[in-house]
């Protein structure tokens, strides 16, 4: 049996709010009878396909492949993210 959720648990579900859902309908896969809209499993997963993207500047960034020696810590690339109000310039 297809589940169908409808806004609020496919916003619990895909851990965004309710109100972007209905904001981007026009855009999501959905299925809709009359007037109520549902999603599928189905449509959760290519919600999360085609909107999850990962950081590709910033601190948040993946960074190039970390040296792989034995006398490396895997950890040894990971800085702390700059404190609130501070200029990402200034992160080294």
């Amino acid at each position: 049996m297809t589940r169908r959720l409808k806004y609020s648990k496919a916003a619990k579900e895909l851990g965004i709010k309710e109100s972007w859902l209905r904001r981007h309908i026009k855009q999501l896969p959905h299925s809709k009878v009359g007037r109520v809209v549902y999603f599928t499993d189905a449509d959760l997963e290519r919600i999360d396909q085609l909107h999850h993207h990962e950081p590709s500047t910033g601190p948040l960034a993946a960074t190039s492949k970390p040296s792989t020696s034995a006398t490396s810590h895997p950890l040894a690339n990971l800085r702390p993210l700059p404190r609130r109000g501070t200029a990402h310039a200034n992160v080294s």
